[in-house]
């Protein structure tokens, strides 16, 4: 351990490699070729606990405002990055969305999420309006490309999907990572903004506004509220931000 520490290697490696000494030590004990295990009076190393990436509000508007809203497709990507942004959705939550979750007069969709636990999340009027103009092409989008119809049966497995591409077929995972990277990287310099930024940016501008915690942790669908605090510390690394520039003995 010390001389992975030497070399600058990352404590989740040691940690990894500590993990895979004690297992062995595990099984060197059980076949009673050892008496004592001594990986198991090692500590394991603190792992560094990194803020998640994310967009801020002025970056964001610059991302949902980047799509082509002339064309077909360029109102489908804006249709995409609303929802998004609006509901905090995974992208397999979003990918796997069909026509009959989006209840448009309501503002709310009907996510299923890990587990297969099943959760309501609202969206704004701007994301209702951007899904409306999208599905006003999805048939032409549909027909255009003779996508197969749904199979058959019953669920989500037999749904028509809510975003579709240029062939008609649903998107797949791969296809709507791509299109939100090459949207961040026109609207933000940052670095790694993925579709899963735009669920930490939609947490924390909710926490940053006063919205409580265990509301969010309900929109994302995490089971342990220790999986929603970490957003807490976005929040008081801006805390900080603030302080620094506005406190005079700062």
């Amino acid at each position: 351990m010390r001389d992975q520490y030497d070399r600058g290697q990352a404590r989740s490696s040691s940690a990894r490699r500590l993990a895979a000494i004690r297992s062995f030590g595990r099984y060197l004990r059980r076949e009673a070729l050892i008496e004592r295990d001594p990986g198991a009076l090692m500590a394991t190393p603190k792992q560094d606990r990194k803020l998640p990436a994310r967009l801020d509000e002025q970056e964001m508007e610059r991302m949902l405002e980047a799509p082509d809203g002339t064309v077909p497709l360029g109102r489908r990507d804006r249709a995409i990055l609303e929802l998004f942004y609006a509901s905090g959705l995974r992208l397999s939550e979003l990918v796997g969305l069909g026509l009959e979750d989006i209840d448009l007069s309501r503002r709310l969709v009907r996510v299923l999420g890990k587990g297969g636990k099943e959760r309501i999340v609202p969206f704004n009027r701007a994301t209702a309006a951007a899904l409306r103009a999208y599905l006003a092409d999805r048939g032409t989008l549909v027909r255009r490309g003779n996508a197969p119809p749904p199979p058959r049966g019953r669920g989500r497995a037999a749904a028509e999907p809510l975003f579709v591409n240029y062939q008609g077929g649903r998107l797949s995972v791969r296809s709507v990572d791509r299109l939100v990277r090459r949207y961040a990287a026109a609207a933000s310099t940052r670095y790694g903004i993925s579709p899963h930024a735009l669920r930490h940016s939609f947490a924390t501008h909710l926490l940053e506004r006063g919205a409580d915690l265990r509301a969010i942790q309900e929109m994302l669908g995490h089971a342990r509220i220790s999986t929603t605090q970490r957003y807490t510390h976005v929040s008081a690394e801006q805390l900080m931000a603030v302080y620094k520039k506005t406190h005079p003995k700062a």
